[in-house]
């Protein structure tokens, strides 16, 4: 019998879930979750500009602080998934934030020097009018397997519109038949990958 897993998303654009105007990111990240759905993954996606996370590079910044809850959702889910918006060809600012404080993770190892994110999986999902789609990926993959996540193969889908138009991932009409793809194989390799290490994780160091 197959493992439950669960995948937890943190979307990292900069429109408020009140905003009228729907967020590009919020609907890839919603059809990736889709996606995992199929096979029997449950998922959670949360806007982290509607978050209070402070700046600084601890678990816990003190009392107002919204990412100790968000950091605990990371924990506890087997994919962790970053969402983010191309901004000046760079991820977003949120998306900087949030690998910050997962940079946390560095001093909190066990007796075996492995970190909170150790034997869970990682994507990072990206959207943009313009190019930059596999820099934003660079910079998100190294961060996120620096502090313990493990990245599957194909772990990076995007969207990229024409550059300087106004057409978004959010307004079209279907989905293109590469990004489907792209959403399918990035969730059954995560879903292998986090089954394997839910089963037997990464040994760490030795005495």
């Amino acid at each position: 019998m197959l493992q439950k897993l669960s995948a937890f998303a943190l979307n990292c654009s900069l429109k408020s879930a009140t905003d009228k105007e729907h967020s590009s990111t919020e609907k890839m990240l919603t059809d990736l979750i889709a996606e995992l759905a199929k096979l029997d993954v449950e998922g959670e996606i949360v806007r982290a500009v509607d978050e209070h996370i402070k700046p600084g590079v601890l678990s816990d910044m003190g009392e107002g602080d919204g990412w100790p809850r968000l950091r605990q959702k990371i924990v506890d889910a087997d994919i962790f998934i970053l969402g983010t918006p191309i901004w000046l060809g760079k991820p977003s600012s949120l998306a900087q934030r949030v690998m910050e404080r997962l940079d946390a993770f560095l001093g909190e190892t066990d007796d075996r020097g492995r970190m909170p994110a150790t034997g869970k999986a990682a994507l990072v999902a990206v959207v943009g009018n313009e190019d930059g789609a596999h820099h934003c990926h660079a910079e998100c993959f190294q961060a996120l397997n620096d502090v313990g996540f493990t990245v599957p193969a194909n772990a990076g889908p995007y969207w990229v519109g024409e550059a300087m138009q106004a057409v978004d991932y959010k307004d079209l009409d279907e989905m293109p038949e590469k990004v489907r793809l792209s959403l399918r194989m990035a969730a059954s390799n995560a879903v292998h990958l986090a089954r394997l290490l839910k089963a037997e994780n990464y040994p760490g160091g030795t005495d």
